[in-house]
């Protein structure tokens, strides 16, 4: 494997770079995508046995056919890849060596969909598999999902083909951006950023009062912005930060809530998201770095959020923080690790100032791994060299396994034009009103959310969902983010929870505990896709001084939320002093916070200042009262 991860690697690099392979030879695009099927997903069949827990010691000769077969077809597209292009293949059956080439096209559609069941698991092998059939019985499905029926060696020669199937826009991601990334990420990972952020986080945070849950939050967010994953981040910051927080008087969980709901708000952090946020660049036909810039302001919401939740929790339950003596310093964190802060400046530089996209993270990773070698204690050997390439070329094979088989969704829609009619349909519906798609979108993306990848949903609903919102009036880059939220959620909501649910493992507490728990500590991850989506300047779209209003009245709101969820209220102390009082007053608080986070006007039926008036006519007398109450003895 660690050949063909080198020969994907430099591939990439050299398309990236045009380098041309030093003899001149430019590749299509077509050939580029194939080249990296070619060498990334035969391996699917050797890494993932037929079924999970079989042949762990070799691989059987059923597995070693497959990986031949995938490797010969996907050599025979790239060498057919001009003349395809040339002649339309993905239109009309070939005319030269058409049952050959008709034949492998059908082969490869088997071999994709084999791969995603193997690297995917059995639900998302059967939905793209019946979707990947749907032309074929499209004119007989009912309203509102009925088009014209294609053919079988038809619907075999689009899905491989053309660029809008196999090699669709999931794919294209993949190839363009999201292994340049992965790379970076997993040379941080590799270089001992982990252990550098976790303890910058314990410097900065952790003899604040919850200190330990605090730097749960910061680390996980740090990390996991960079590797992309929810559960693999649950599982490394977890196994430091769960202890920390059982330590200081968290309740196993809550601790695991804690780290589930940190590991989960990552993921939809910049400047390194998951590969959903490249999919969604694509989808949108626009720079990664604006994706990434709209993704800042909701993340730092949610991460607002979780940090006052855990001050008030803390607060009300008389939480101390870890000792400093136990603490290591700023200046030797700093010292042993800077060139990882730099590094990570480099590429937002790169990104947003420089527009260099394709460029950022191999430049970005190629210092990392330069001032690594010169400034650290940890320098890479031969061992750990091999240990990077096989990390990264586990991932890659996953990832174009699971992207090549989602594309089929997206290439039967393309072929059989139901995009179109279903946008109709669903706004005829919903009656015109976008207030209904929003809600159908954020309960159908929780549901999809459940069995499928982040990645996967948000692709299924961005081709099926999607157009409808944006054609119902609606912010295109708002409604392809708050897809991607809603899809998120499922991590932390029981009864799937997968996020809680890992974490609890980690903190030995009841899983379903864990995920009640998350909910209540994450809960504004419910709210933000929804604010967002109403007012899209808290993804950057619109007026400056919009987003400056919306922005500050979303944080104090948020505060306030916080506050009623917990009972504790900073600079007033312990809602339990209000007595029979502190639940109304908690209620108030959460009620008025949402309307100080809710953004008026648009598709809400109040102007931005009815909406604050209303919240300040809420939430003063509520304040009011705790402030009294506070200054009196507890109430038994």
């Amino acid at each position: 494997m660690l050949s063909w991860t080198v020969v994907s690697i430099l591939l990439c690099f050299n398309q990236q770079f045009t380098l041309r392979f030093f003899v001149g030879l430019t590749l299509l695009d077509t050939e580029y995508y194939w080249g990296l099927v070619l060498v990334l997903l035969p391996l699917a069949f050797i890494i993932y046995p037929i079924k999970p827990g079989l042949h762990q010691n070799h691989v059987p000769v059923y597995d070693i056919l497959l990986f031949l077969l995938t490797t010969t077809i996907a050599g025979y597209l790239i060498y057919t890849a001009r003349t395809s292009a040339a002649e339309g293949w993905e239109y009309s059956a070939p005319s030269v060596a058409g049952n050959l080439a008709l034949g492998c096209a059908i082969a490869m559609w088997a071999l994709v969909l084999e791969a995603l069941r193997r690297a995917g698991g059995l639900v998302l092998f059967v939905i793209m598999g019946l979707f990947s059939l749907f032309p074929l019985f499209a004119a007989s499905m009912p309203a509102p999902l009925t088009a014209s029926s294609v053919s079988l060696l038809d619907t075999a020669s689009y899905h491989i083909f053309s660029r809008e199937s196999v090699l669709g826009i999931p794919m294209r991601a993949f190839a363009e951006l999201v292994i340049g990334f992965l790379v970076f990420g997993t040379a941080l990972q590799y270089s001992g950023a982990g252990a550098f952020f976790i303890n910058l986080a314990f410097a900065l945070c952790g003899t604040y009062r919850g200190g330990a849950a605090k730097v749960a939050i910061f680390s996980s967010g740090l990390l996991g912005s960079m590797s992309g994953s929810v559960i693999s981040n649950v599982l490394t910051t977890g196994t430091m930060t769960i202890p920390a927080m059982k330590k200081t008087g968290f309740r196993p969980a809550m601790a695991g809530a804690i780290e589930a709901c940190a590991s989960t708000g990552a993921v939809l952090a910049p400047p390194v998201m998951g590969a959903t946020a490249f999919v969604m660049a694509e989808f949108l036909n626009i720079p990664y770095s604006e994706v990434a810039l709209a993704a800042a302001v909701p993340a730092v919401l949610f991460y607002f959020s979780l940090f006052m939740q855990i001050d008030f929790f803390a607060g009300r339950n008389s939480m101390v923080g870890l000792k400093r003596e136990e603490m290591p310093r700023v200046r030797d964190v700093f010292r042993d690790g800077w060139y990882f802060i730099f590094v990570i400046i480099l590429l937002v530089v790169l990104l947003l100032v420089m527009k260099r996209e394709n460029w950022a993270p191999w430049i970005a990773t190629g210092l990392l791994i330069v001032l690594n070698q010169l400034f650290s204690d940890k320098r890479w050997g031969w061992a750990e060299l091999l240990a990077f390439i096989e990390g990264n070329g586990r991932v890659f094979v996953e990832l174009v396994a699971i992207l090549a088989g989602i594309g089929l969704l997206v290439g039967a829609f393309s072929l059989t034009g139901l995009t179109g009619t279903l946008t109709t349909e669903l706004l005829y519906l919903a009656g015109g009103q976008p207030l209904l798609l929003i809600l159908m979108g954020a309960l159908t993306s929780f549901i999809l959310g459940m069995g499928m990848t982040i990645t996967a949903c948000y692709i299924f609903l961005a081709v099926l969902l999607a157009p409808s919102l944006i054609q119902a009036g609606l912010n295109p880059l708002a409604v392809h983010m708050f897809i991607m939220y809603w899809g998120m959620v499922s991590f932390i909501t029981p009864p799937v929870a997968l996020a809680a649910f890992a974490a609890s493992s980690v903190a030995k507490a009841n899983p379903i505990e864990t995920g009640l728990q998350a909910m209540k500590i994450g809960s504004i991850i419910y709210f933000v896709p929804c604010f967002f989506i109403l007012n899209p300047s808290l993804v950057l779209q619109g007026e400056f001084l919009d987003f400056v209003m919306h922005f500050t009245t979303a944080l104090f709101g948020i505060a306030l939320v916080c506050a009623g969820l917990q009972g504790y209220m900073g600079r007033i102390g312990d809602l339990r002093h209000c007595g029979r009082l502190e639940w109304p007053v908690r209620a108030a608080l959460v009620v008025s916070g949402l309307l100080f986070a809710a953004p008026g006007g648009g598709l809400m039926p109040l102007s931005p200042f009815q909406m604050t008036a209303a919240a300040v006519a809420l939430s003063l007398p509520a304040l009011a009262v705790a402030w009294i109450y506070a200054r009196r003895p507890a109430v038994a």
